[in-house]
């Protein structure tokens, strides 16, 4: 079984942005025997990250990817259940926004991930964890990666916000709540495949 993670290269205050720290430390900690862990940092930029992406499903063929971004200013980690399509007008660090403001021309307005992140965060809030979902990934680079890893992933993709601030954004915490939140991703896509 094999795993992507993405993140995202320098952003705003964050000379080295702590999703790519972060996707580090979950490639050299690993995520067990039978989990291969694929790390790429994307640039902050729309046309480098679609490419990349695309790229990336066609050659890799991950069985799932889960992309890293910052949630600057919150103490919480988010797992965000639906990236869409259209709204980009923000511009990017190449001061670009993607045509006619899509994700993909002619793509669905949103898409949702295969996997239950309401279930899942769930899990983790009963057990104390500042752990929450969202529908609302915030039309920029995380929500842009994020749809086009649904797109080409055909909804095999989970895009998780990592807190900027509090307790869960030193690695040694975030590190293994994040190999338990993406082992239990990938148990809920087996569940759906065994089902099929």
């Amino acid at each position: 079984m094999s795993s992507s993670s993405r993140r995202f290269g320098p952003f705003r205050q964050f000379l080295v942005n702590p999703s790519w720290t972060t996707a580090q430390g979950l490639k050299l900690a690993g995520m067990g025997q039978r989990i291969d862990v694929y790390i790429k940092e994307l640039p902050v930029s729309y046309s480098s990250t679609q490419r990349i992406i695309a790229e990336l499903w066609q050659t890799l063929k991950p069985k799932f990817a889960v992309p890293l971004g910052i949630a600057r200013g919150s103490s919480l980690v988010i797992l965000e259940q639906t990236g869409k399509n259209s709204g980009y007008s923000t511009r990017d660090v190449c001061n670009c926004s993607p045509t006619d403001h899509l994700c993909i021309v002619g793509g669905p307005e949103k898409l949702d991930s295969v996997v239950n992140m309401r279930t899942i965060s769930k899990h983790f809030k009963q057990a104390g964890m500042d752990v929450v979902h969202s529908r609302d990934a915030g039309r920029y680079l995380c929500d842009f990666a994020y749809y086009c890893s649904l797109y080409h992933g055909e909804r095999r993709a989970a895009f998780i916000h990592i807190p900027s601030s509090g307790s869960l954004s030193s690695a040694e915490r975030l590190v293994p709540l994040l190999q338990e939140t993406i082992v239990m991703m990938l148990d809920q896509l087996e569940e759906i495949h065994c089902g099929d």
